[in-house]
């Protein structure tokens, strides 16, 4: 189970609408939000990894300590939400590790993971994943192995898989294998979009018929039906952002009940030390 830890108002369908610099500007509301998930986290007993922008944890240091002091896994998801097709080498390094240090620093604990904003790392940039293990990450989630008019690189493979040459694990959203294509079964605006059960008979056939884990993500935003609206927004952007938010918190209290769920670091823990569950070694990402 994992959340990604941003603000409504920092997502990549906002860019052209709401810039940087008016976030500090805007009303914050993912201290509020988080606050409901790990009261819910904890009512069921649930143990998760929070991908954190180091951008938020300087502003919410208390956020940040309840993570930490609950017993979830705290991990990167870049300092504020910039997109790596969008960054060069060097920027995206200076990024990765100024986010590493910073939520150590704050957190008191070794931060492992890191998934890119809107999962912006495909067959283009593979080279962000080799500067991912230089920065000292274990392991990342930043490829989805889908067709998406935003991100995706289909080719990858769905499960976990070895990158940057054995020095890190990429773990992928999940997805469901159908003829032709897979479709992301794993979260974010698929399960908002798609009856509950039918992301709940996808993620059974992977636990059943594929014996493998699913990896699942939300954002505190998307259990937040009153956030404010920006205006101007084009008629797709506001469909893929909006949908059914006010079903949000229903369908993940489903979802605790009907899986059992913990932190990618557990859950994860010998594709991270270079090993598939089998004693195979995990297969390498395409050339």
């Amino acid at each position: 189970m994992t959340v990604d830890v941003e603000d409504y108002f920092q997502v990549s369908a906002f860019e052209g609408h709401v810039g940087r610099d008016e976030w500090d500007t805007r009303p914050r509301r993912v201290a509020a939000n988080m606050d409901r998930i790990l009261t819910l986290f904890n009512d069921y007993g649930i143990k998760a990894t929070f991908f954190t922008l180091g951008w938020v944890a300087e502003r919410e240091p208390a956020m940040l300590r309840r993570i930490v002091d609950e017993g979830h896994e705290l991990a990167s998801h870049g300092w504020q939400h910039t997109r790596v097709n969008t960054q060069s080498p060097a920027d995206f390094r200076a990024d990765i590790r100024r986010t590493k240090t910073r939520l150590e620093d704050m957190g008191g604990v070794p931060v492992k993971g890191y998934r890119a904003a809107s999962y912006s790392i495909g067959a283009g940039n593979l080279w962000a994943l080799d500067e991912l293990a230089d920065a000292g990450y274990r392991y990342s989630s930043s490829i989805v192995p889908i067709r998406h008019d935003l991100y995706g690189m289909p080719e990858a493979p769905r499960f976990a898989f070895s990158a940057a040459n054995g020095r890190l694990t990429e773990i992928p959203v999940t997805t469901l294998a159908l003829p032709g294509r897979n479709i992301n079964c794993g979260g974010g605006g698929w399960f908002r979009l798609y009856p509950y059960f039918l992301s709940r008979w996808a993620l059974r056939r992977i636990n059943h018929m594929e014996g493998e884990s699913g990896l699942f993500y939300f954002h505190p935003w998307e259990i937040d039906p009153a956030q404010p609206r920006p205006g101007g927004l084009p008629l797709k952007t506001r469909f893929r952002h909006y949908l059914h938010l006010s079903r949000m918190q229903r369908r993940i209290e489903a979802l605790l009940q009907d899986f059992a769920w913990n932190r990618m670091d557990r859950v994860f823990a010998e594709q991270i030390d270079g090993r598939a569950g089998d004693g195979q070694p995990l297969k390498a990402l395409p050339q």
